[in-house]
């Protein structure tokens, strides 16, 4: 992998050039700068690329780019924009030794380089010339777009397209060990709306007002918490509110209430999360929940709705593991060491869900680092070319191996 390291300070320098524009989600021109030059190094590597517009989906778009080729057919997948809006004081790339800080550096702008530079190597090798790759980097996957059917049409579609996915989001690194992630959890939004009877405290616990708003949130809550525990499931409560009245903002972030001491809740409102590692898990939580909700207290009702926009699950199949064992093939021929499977439920959610269902997955292939989503997030520069050179023999291999069973 001698193309890696003759071209990693080029590798180095776009890192730093792309870290440097703010692509914050709702940044759109900044967004649509980074695709400018990502997608400028994806032509010079004979990709056809394009831009899908986000108009649809109110936000900047995504980068598409593909290259026919004969080989199985092979999704990567990469966002180019951060969680840093132009508003933020975290603007700029620095580097200190083998560590440089900066917006996105790790999540996913130091994974987007990896997998420029891996597609590099291959060229240089003569290997890329025969390997059938589609590119999807999102513009929006720190904050999709809606309706979400629209934000995550084109990376759905790759989806069924491709054999194999690869995702570049930052790579599972702990106590100095490299891991591999074949699972991530669902993200799916829910709000939950309790009434109850207003009037005065003193009837609470009648036959005339019953429990209140307040208390029937309060059992459902309590209910959660002691009847869903299972590995690898949560929900949090992100947000609650309730009084006479309460509300909620348009967008589902702003709670309101107000009321005294001496009436009884009319209103209460929570907002929370659900993640699961399976589709079945996800399936069971959620009957499970609107069991609970159904088992109103006297004089109160409550209702549970779903967010259409989540994010599915990403199950860890036996496809997937496949991938990561021969991950581990290129490891050993490295001689670095073998990645074991990353505890899912230390994950997020990201963009390779979409597509996990129609293809076999392997995520978490960027580069190492740390503090991500936060001010101080940071690189590792040396698993830059750690992650290009496994990226650009294992494409290499899945592009003329995958069909075949015993490899």
């Amino acid at each position: 992998m001698r193309a890696v390291d003759a071209h990693n300070a080029e590798a180095l320098t776009l890192l730093e050039r792309i870290v440097n524009i703010n692509s914050g989600t709702m940044n759109f021109a900044g967004v649509r700068k980074v695709g400018d030059v990502l997608r400028a190094e994806l032509d010079a590597l004979g990709f056809k690329t394009q831009w899908i517009d986000g108009a649809a989906f109110r936000r900047a778009g995504h980068l598409v780019a593909e290259h026919p080729g004969p080989g199985p057919k092979l999704l990567l997948i990469g966002h180019l924009d951060t969680v840093f809006e132009p508003a933020s004081p975290f603007q700029a790339f620095a580097r200190d030794g083998n560590r440089a800080t900066g917006p996105g550096a790790g999540d996913c702008k130091g994974g987007d380089v990896v997998l420029i530079a891996a597609l590099r190597a291959m060229q240089a090798a003569g290997t890329l010339r025969d390997a059938d790759i589609m590119v999807v980097m999102t513009g929006d996957e720190e904050r999709p777009g809606a309706p979400i059917a629209a934000a995550r049409r084109d990376l759905i579609e790759a989806g069924r397209w491709a054999d194999v996915a690869l995702e570049y989001e930052n790579l599972a690194h702990e106590d100095g060990r490299d891991f591999g992630t074949v699972a991530r959890r669902s993200s799916t939004s829910w709000t939950l709306t309790a009434h109850g009877r207003s009037g005065h405290s003193s009837g609470v616990f009648g036959d005339e007002l019953g429990y209140g708003a307040v208390y029937e949130m309060a059992r459902i809550l309590d209910a959660f918490r002691r009847e869903l525990a299972e590995p690898n499931l949560t929900y949090n409560v992100g947000v609650i509110a309730g009084g006479t009245p309460a509300t909620i903002d348009a967008e589902g972030l702003s709670v309101a209430a107000s009321g005294k001491t001496n009436i009884t809740a009319e209103t209460a409102i929570a907002r929370g999360d659900l993640r699961a590692l399976t589709p079945a898990q996800d399936a069971r939580a959620r009957a499970r929940m609107q069991a609970i909700v159904a088992a109103h207290l006297p004089r109160t009702e409550a209702e549970l709705a779903f967010s259409e926009d989540g994010y599915p699950p990403m199950a860890p199949t036996a496809g997937n593991r496949a991938l990561l064992a021969r991950l581990n093939r290129v490891n050993r021929d490295l001689g670095l060491a073998e990645m074991a499977e990353y505890d899912p439920a230390k994950r997020g959610a990201a963009d390779s869900s979409f597509v996990a269902a129609d293809a076999d997955t392997l995520a978490g292939l960027g580069a190492a680092g740390g503090n991500a989503h936060a001010a101080g997030e940071w690189i590792a520069l040396d698993s830059l070319a750690r992650q290009a050179k496994r990226s650009a023999i294992l494409i290499t291999r899945l592009s003329r191996e995958l069909r075949s069973p015993d490899n």
